[in-house]
């Protein structure tokens, strides 16, 4: 298959027509099992993933509540990724010899455990480690996530869009619930109930499948030179992960000075409504469009929509891009899968992931030095870069998208 052909007539994956006759049993019974253990891992990373988000949006607004300074409190936003990006493959081999199921409840119990740290603990020391173990169970549950979703080439599209409805869910809902609560009982009691909330998840996981998961470690590989998907990934990462988070919060709290709090958090919950709303039709598009040609126009509207930030039209291109976000969110995993097949498809969806954490690490750091001196320049720079990455993969044909190992 050319995956860089324009007029290529088929697409990532093979369309499944009404009346093409009755599927076996046999597949039938793998589908529903693929459905419903991706729907049970998207729960899970749904109802653990608000403690980290919420945290992106109180942190800095009331970082002497947790007894740390703001250059203390950026070094802890970004310290989650790193050790994702160190542990990404002692996680990954834990998946392969535990499996699924082990894999979530072990994360589960992290993740609760570190959003229970932000609200029981004080100081950048303890912090720090609760980050640290909410990085490593987060990295669990991602690569659980998306090993499901892409496990069966049939539906995948559709199933990966609704793994992120589920999954953007909990950070909408906490981020809207958390701005609101923050100013009447305080950050930490906030961090109080999203650790409580975390260990509901743990039933879920307990009914993701056991024994061994599939093998994702590409032996001898921790952080190697990357694909051209990787690179793509890693600016995404830190553009749209990044750069675009950061000053999202920046500008909504300048525009509602009185109201920092609940004007940021609906900020940030909009890009979770746009993934909720728009991740299924993502989805769709994909399996009748193909995911490569949906995601090379998708990547570059969202260009266009920060060119537009830049050139003093804010919020029409903030809107733009949040919504073509939610749009895009499936159609990675799908790429990577169709560009690495067999064995070597998770493998190419874990590299993808520390790529785009890698950039998503480095975003907020470069947003912090220039949005006070030059945030134009920050959206136009950020948009010539996505621009520029996203044709380049667009020309490139298939070979050259898969990993080398």
């Amino acid at each position: 298959m050319n995956l860089g052909g324009w007029t290529a007539r088929r697409h990532i994956w093979p369309v499944v027509r009404p009346g093409a006759g009755a599927l076996p049993e046999a597949a039938a019974s793998s589908h529903a099992a693929a459905d419903r253990a991706s729907r049970d891992a998207s729960i899970t990373l749904g109802l653990t993933l608000p403690g980290d988000t919420v945290l992106y949006l109180l942190l800095p607004l009331h970082a002497a509540v947790f007894g740390v300074s703001l250059p203390e409190a950026g070094l802890l936003l970004a310290a989650n990724r790193l050790v994702r990006i160190a542990g990404y493959g002692w996680v990954a081999r834990g998946y392969h010899r535990f499996g699924p199921r082990a894999a979530c409840v072990a994360a589960t119990f992290g993740a609760a455990a570190a959003t229970l740290g932000y609200a029981l603990t004080t100081g950048l020391i303890p912090l720090l480690i609760a980050r640290l173990l909410w990085g490593l169970s987060f990295a669990a549950l991602n690569i659980a996530t998306q090993a499901l979703v892409t496990a069966d080439a049939e539906g995948a599209g559709r199933r990966s869009g609704r793994s992120r409805s589920i999954i953007s869910t909990g950070p909408m809902l906490g981020l809207l619930a958390g701005a609101m609560l923050a100013e009447i009982i305080g950050p930490r009691m906030v961090f109080l109930a999203l650790g409580i909330i975390a260990v509901l998840a743990l039933p879920v996981a307990m009914r993701l499948p056991s024994g061994p998961g599939q093998k994702l470690r590409v032996p001898g590989r921790r952080l190697t030179l990357p694909s051209p998907l990787d690179l793509w990934a890693f600016v995404q990462g830190l553009t749209l992960d990044g750069v675009f988070v950061v000053g999202l919060s920046v500008i909504a709290v300048a525009a509602s000075p009185g109201g920092a709090t609940l004007a940021a958090g609906v900020s940030l919950a909009l890009r979770y409504v746009a993934e909720i709303v728009l991740g299924p039709p993502g989805g769709v598009i994909a399996e009748r469009w193909g995911a490569k040609r949906a995601l090379v126009a998708i990547s570059l509207i969202s260009a266009i929509g920060y060119a537009a930030i830049s050139g003093g039209a804010v919020w029409i291109g903030i809107v733009a891009v949040v919504l073509l976000r939610g749009l895009a969110a499936p159609l990675p995993a799908l790429v990577a899968a169709v560009a690495n097949p067999g064995a070597a498809r998770v493998p190419a969806i874990a590299a993808m992931a520390t790529w785009r954490d890698l950039g998503a690490g480095i975003g907020p750091l470069i947003a912090g030095l220039v949005l006070p001196l030059a945030p134009m320049a920050l959206y136009a720079g950020a948009a010539l870069l996505l621009a520029v990455m996203t044709l380049a993969l667009a020309m490139l044909q298939a070979a050259a998208w898969r990993r080398s190992g």
